[in-house]
This record gives structure tokens, sequence and C-alpha cells, in this order.
């Protein structure tokens, strides 16, 4: 099983390999074709986890998946279409743009997957999936995830699942292995849960315990303004993941 944590060109991609649910090797590239051999011909792997979306908004509004993270208290940042992200001024969903340039490479090998296996049986045949790590923390820790502590409570998750975590030295590899623990309890069978639709694509997490009911608007606004950018941003990026339309400038 493999997680990556996608960037940009410059920083490129962070690939961490479970075997068995233990940690068994990692990758850094920037070099699409490199790390898909990777996947494919040296770690063999057979569900493959993406830190990035695998479908473009189709109306400039955040897709289904995303709106359903945000009405569950999970922040995320909405997807915008092909054409505003290919044309915006910064480059800033470059890396969006890299993590569709590897879903497309592995496609042939691993396509998309299509929805969950039933219950308790493991997925049938390689795949890739897209997943989140903040909603991997959120599901795993019952509905507690906090962006001030993601590196803690990561951390803690993946050794809590037994993953050496010396390898990890920085937050893209604690991702990455947090992406491949999904794929992991996705490829193993238990239980997972699907976001959003398949046309618009799908965010797959471990189900995790249960969790508390979604936050109410107002606390949900505050804890996102300690991301960053205070609560008008925050108000403004929630505004614009659940109700309007994806809005370039405040990228």
């Amino acid at each position: 099983m493999i997680g990556i944590d996608v960037g940009g060109s410059r920083k490129g991609f962070h690939a961490v390999a479970l075997t068995g649910g233990a940690y068994a090797a990692r990758l850094g590239s920037s070099e699409v074709q490199e790390l898909a051999h990777w996947c494919r011909s040296v770690i063999a792997a057979y569900r493959i986890a993406i830190d990035a979306p695998c479908r473009w908004s189709s109306d400039g509004r955040a897709r289904p998946c995303e709106r359903e993270l945000m009405q569950r208290g999970i922040f995320c940042f909405a997807s915008p279409s092909h054409a505003a992200a290919v044309s915006h001024h910064s480059n800033y969903y470059g890396w969006m743009l890299q993590g569709e340039a590897l879903y497309r490479e592995l496609e042939a090998s691993h396509p998309l997957l299509s929805g969950l296996p039933a219950p308790g049986l493991p997925a049938s045949g390689p795949a890739c999936f897209e997943t989140f790590p903040h909603a991997i923390t959120w599901q795993l820790r019952g509905g507690n995830a906090a962006a001030r502590q993601k590196r803690q409570q990561r951390r803690a998750l993946l050794e809590q699942a037994g993953i050496d975590t010396a390898p990890l030295t920085s937050i893209d590899w604690i991702d990455a292995a947090l992406c491949a623990l999904a794929a992991h309890h996705l490829g193993s069978g238990r239980p997972c849960r699907a976001y959003g639709e398949q046309a618009t694509g799908l965010i797959v997490v471990p189900q995790g315990p249960s969790a508390a009911e979604p936050a109410h608007w107002r606390g949900l606004v505050s804890d996102l303004s300690c991301i960053g950018g205070g609560t008008s941003l925050a108000r403004t990026a929630f505004e614009r993941l659940v109700c309007l339309p994806v809005a370039p400038s405040i990228a």
C-alpha cells in the first residue's frame, strides 16, 4: 500500500509504502513517471491513496465530497474548475495539476476507485483513490482533529497503528504515511467511508470511532481562523466551500 502527499513542481511528491501495515520504504520525487514506476514496479502497490483532488469542479463550486466534509465540520479547500486552475495568475493550484498528472499516469495500472467494496471485503483489483489527511485524522480520532496539533496527532495515529515514524522527518512524510494507512484500511477490508459521488470524485477515509455531532457554524469558523488569516478569511472560506463559486482571488 502506498500513500502520496502531492506538492507543486518545486516541492514534488512524497510517497510512503507500507507492507502488512508496517513502514517499508519512501520516495521523494518531482517526476510523475518516476513515482508511477516506483509504485508499479518497485513496490508493486495494490492500493495507492493520493492527497490531491481526483476530479475538478464541474460548476465552479466545491465538489459534493468537499461540501459533505464541511458539513461534518471537517475543513478542506474547494477544488476549482480545470480552467480556473490552469489560468490562475500565481499557479496557486499547481499542486492539483501535479495530482491530475499522477492520476493520469497511474490510470492504466491503477484505475480510480469507483466505490467502496461490500463491508468486510477488500476492494478487488489494483486501484488508486483520493484521500485527505485532515479527514483521516478527524475520523480516526472521533472528530477531534486540531490544525495546530496536526504533526503530533497524525504521528500519534501512525504510532498507534504500529508504524515506525523515525523515517518520517517532516509533515509531508507523515501525511504520506497517513494516506498509506488509509490505503491499508481499504485494502484489508476494514470499515471505510467515502464522501461524495463517483462522477465528481470520492474522498475515501477510514471509518474510525463515532464522532461528535458537527460543530455549529460559528464554532467552525472560529476553528478555521486558527489555520491562518483570522476569522474573516475563515468565514470567507466556509462560505466559499459550502455556498459560493470558487474565487481564485482568496487563494
